[in-house]
Order: structure tokens, then C-alpha cells, then sequence
């Protein structure tokens, strides 16, 4: 689900550096004065920003929600299976852990796609 998520984040991001750099294009090849062509970069570079601050912050709701929902039923895992074999228990923390590493994973991309 997570892999997902990253995948559809990582598909924003490259369709706003894609169109960043046909604007570019377009502004060094169009003919108009350079006033309009700052005006217009100027809009753009603050379209682009909030779209960029919306598509983070969906994904770190989506990442809240996830780790929430993780977090609720690992303590519902441990509140049923008090009984539990020891190696039952070892399968349990490494999954977690396994969760552990995934959801840093995604931290560090969100970071990096920040800047």
C-alpha cells in the first residue's frame, strides 16, 4: 500500500519538474519582453509551490493514517494474543520492525522531495 502511495508521489513529482522545464523552454523561446516572461515564471513558481505543499501534505495524512492503523491493531494483536508462541511473538516485532524501516523509508523521500 505504502509502495503504492510512494509511486503515485513519485509520478506528481516528475509531472511538475516535467512541466517546470517545458514552461522554461517555452519562456526562452516565446517573444515577449522580459517583464512579462518574470510576472509569468513568478505565477507559475507559485502554482507549482502549493500544488508540491498539497501533494505532501495528502501524503503525510496518508502516512499519519497508516501509521495509526498500524500502531491499533499491533496493540489489538498483543491485547488477543496474550498466549502467544515466543517464536509467534519474535514474527510479530520483525514485522514491526519491517514497518519500522518502510515508514522511514518514506520519511526520508518526503524529506528529499522537500528539499
Amino acid at each position: 500500500m505504502a509502495n503504492k502511495e510512494s509511486c503515485a508521489v513519485g509520478g506528481v513529482c516528475k509531472l511538475l519538474v516535467g512541466g517546470l522545464l517545458g514552461a522554461g523552454i517555452a519562456l526562452l523561446l516565446a517573444p515577449q519582453s522580459g517583464k512579462k516572461a518574470r510576472k509569468y515564471l513568478a505565477c507559475c513558481a507559485k502554482k507549482v509551490g502549493g500544488q508540491a505543499n498539497e501533494a505532501a501534505n495528502d501524503f503525510v495524512e496518508t502516512l499519519t493514517d497508516f501509521v495509526e492503523t498500524a500502531g491499533n491493531r499491533a496493540a489489538e494483536i498483543f491485547e488477543e494474543s496474550a498466549d502467544l508462541t515466543q517464536e509467534s511473538k519474535k514474527a510479530l516485532l520483525a514485522a514491526l520492525e519491517k514497518g519500522l524501516q518502510k515508514l522511514e523509508e518514506q520519511r526520508k523521500k518526503l524529506a528529499d522531495m522537500l528539499g
